[in-house]
This record gives structure tokens, C-alpha cells and sequence, in this order.
């Protein structure tokens, strides 16, 4: 089994070194701080690249709460930098995104409702399309929960075979349809957005183009998600070689909770099977923190975790600090003197 010791630590530094790269999914189990990792990564990449859009597609929305600002459906420059936005969209369909030709809005939405998942693809395509023509050189996607991610990454397909089926019915009542709703008018969009959508599957399923980092935390069902989240993007043909393992307790000197030391234990024993399961995967380790990562500066302050293997033990220390030490080691030494000397007497009266 592998040990901390034995492997090498990984760090984000090699999807900041692929200046190829223009999507960057984010993603796992819900609550293993996804929010927090896509937007330090989008920090990083406004770095070394001339312009970075992070895009939450959760419902729940955290970026707003991450950055402490505001975000829409329309993106918006961050506080603070000069070259990184921020939307929040619902991949959910409005009304607004579907074509609107008069006379056929029962008959499209029949159709549209005839096709598993369709709404929600077209919505997507529409959010992509809107993003293309603003031209970021890398888009990092902060996406909702597992299930609902690999739902998203299913859209292309979905809407393909959509696309597939409303040009067969194009086909077989072509007359019917231009004389009832203006055929022209109503296809053409749809066929926009499956130019766009095709080009999109095709970035996707490029490694030099797409990436999808998963996020999670040494835990059972965090592994568990994480293999299943794996298997789905091999399938889906996306890329994934970057683990981000969140929430780690790191063993200190003076640490003597009993409760701490059992937890320790039982996150090394899931850590380590994420290096024996996933050793050709850049894996990093991000410390537990006592207290939120909010506002940029904190984001910022949390950042320099995904570069360089965290060191609890190189961390500077005061004068102060190792005269504390000191103490606590002086006075535990003099509680297990006077025990001793307790346990010879007892034995000598025995």
C-alpha cells in the first residue's frame, strides 16, 4: 500500500502549464468544497492567461458567497482583478432561450417535452454558444453534484439525438411545417445550436482542450463518487488527471486529542487508497482550515495550498511558540516522573 512517504505530491501546477486547455470542469459529491477549489483554480489561471470566465452551474450558487459578490447570467468582472468574470447560471430551460416563432410554441414544447432532457441541453447550448463569442482563453465550470454534473456532460449527446429526431420529422413532413409555422424560421436556430454543440462535443472529448478536475475528501462515500465520477467521464471520453483531496487533517506536534488522532488515522487509511487507485493522477492535498475561505484576499491567502505540498511541520515558528513547547514537554516529563515514582512505590510495598 502506499504511503505518504513514498509517493510523490502533486500540485494544480500542470493544468496552469497546459496553455492549450480552454474547459475546466470542477466536480464531486456535494459539500466536499467544489466552489472554493474552481474559484482559487480560475485565481490561478487569471494569472497565466489573458482572460478567465468561471461559470457556476449549480443551483445552489456558492460563488457569490466564495467571492462575496454578486454574480448573474451576464458575466461580471471580479473585484479585484482586471481579467477574471464570474456568472451564475441556471442550466435549467427559460422560456427566453427557446426559439420563439408565432403560431408553433405548443408544438415545439410537445416535441421539445417528447425528448428526455432536451430543454435542458438546448439551455446549455445556449449558454455555450453566448460564452463563445466572448472569446476567454479558459472557461472553468463550477459544477452542481455528481449526478447532476455527469447530466450535464451528457447535453452534447442529448442534444444530438434531439437535433437527429426534429430533422427526421423535418424531412418526412416538410410541407406540413413550413406552411403551418414557417419551417425556415424554426429549425434554423435549432441548427445553430447544433453547430455549436457538435464543435463543443469536440472540445470536450479533447485532452489538449478540456479537463476535469474532481474534488472530494478522504472519506468512504467521497471515494466511492469519485471512482464512480471517473468511470462516467471514460466513458463520456473526458479527460481527468488531476484529484484535489480536500479537508485533511495533518498530524502536529502537541496534537493529543484522542478524537483527532482516530480521525487522522481513518483519513490515511482512504488516502491511501486514493494514491494505490489513482497513481498516474497528479493528486493534491489541501489542509482542513479552522475557519471559511470567503473573499478574494482569503482565496488568494489559500492558494499557494494547490501549488506546493502542504508542510504543517515547516511552518515558521516563534520564540514564543518553542518556549511553549518547552514548557508542555518540561511539564509532562515531571507528570510521568512523579507517576513512575508512584508505580516503584507501590510495586516496592507489593
Amino acid at each position: 500500500m502506499a504511503s505518504e512517504e513514498e509517493v510523490p505530491e502533486g500540485t494544480v501546477q500542470n493544468i496552469l502549464d497546459q496553455e492549450s486547455l480552454k474547459w475546466v470542469f470542477v466536480g464531486g459529491k456535494g459539500g466536499v468544497g467544489k466552489t472554493t477549489c474552481s474559484s482559487i483554480l480560475s485565481i490561478l489561471l487569471s494569472k497565466v492567461r489573458a482572460s478567465v470566465l468561471i461559470i457556476s452551474t449549480d443551483p445552489a450558487h456558492n460563488l457569490s458567497d466564495a467571492f462575496q459578490q454578486r454574480f448573474t447570467k451576464i458575466p461580471t468582472l471580479v473585484n479585484g482583478f482586471t481579467n477574471l468574470f464570474a456568472m451564475e447560471v441556471d442550466p435549467n430551460v427559460e422560456n427566453d432561450d427557446l426559439p420563439n416563432v408565432e403560431g408553433m410554441d405548443s408544438f415545439f414544447s410537445d416535441l421539445a417535452n417528447s425528448i428526455p432532457g432536451i430543454d435542458e441541453a438546448m439551455s446549455f447550448a445556449e449558454m455555450l454558444r453566448l460564452v463563445q463569442t466572448m472569446d476567454y482563453s479558459v472557461i472553468v465550470f463550477d459544477t452542481a453534484p455528481t449526478g447532476h454534473t455527469l447530466r450535464l456532460l451528457q447535453f452534447p449527446t442529448t442534444l444530438e439525438k434531439g437535433m437527429d429526431k426534429m430533422m427526421s420529422l423535418r424531412n418526412r413532413f416538410s410541407g406540413l411545417l413550413n406552411q403551418e409555422f414557417g419551417e425556415d424560421a424554426m429549425l434554423g436556430k435549432l441548427e445553430g445550436m447544433r453547430n455549436v454543440i457538435e464543435q463543443v462535443n469536440r472540445q470536450f472529448k479533447d485532452p489538449d482542450l478540456t479537463t476535469f478536475v474532481c474534488i472530494c475528501i478522504p472519506e468512504f462515500l467521497s471515494l466511492y463518487e469519485t471512482e464512480r465520477l471517473v468511470q462516467e467521464l471514460a466513458k463520456f471520453e473526458i479527460d481527468t488527471h488531476n484529484i484535489l483531496i480536500n479537508q485533511v487533517l495533518f498530524d502536529e506536534e502537541g496534537v493529543e486529542s484522542k478524537l483527532l488522532k482516530a480521525r487522522m488515522r481513518m483519513q490515511q487509511k482512504y488516502i491511501d487508497q486514493f494514491y494505490m487507485l489513482y497513481d498516474d493522477f497528479h493528486i493534491t492535498k489541501l489542509p482542513l482550515l479552522p475557519q471559511e475561505v470567503c473573499g478574494v484576499e482569503a482565496l488568494k491567502g489559500f492558494s499557494d495550498k494547490f501549488l506546493s505540498p502542504f508542510n504543517p511541520s515547516t511552518t515558521e515558528e516563534t520564540v514564543e511558540d518553542l518556549e511553549q513547547k518547552v514548557s508542555l514537554l518540561q511539564s509532562q516529563l515531571q507528570e510521568a516522573e512523579t507517576e513512575l515514582e508512584i508505580l516503584r512505590k507501590g510495586k516496592q510495598k507489593a
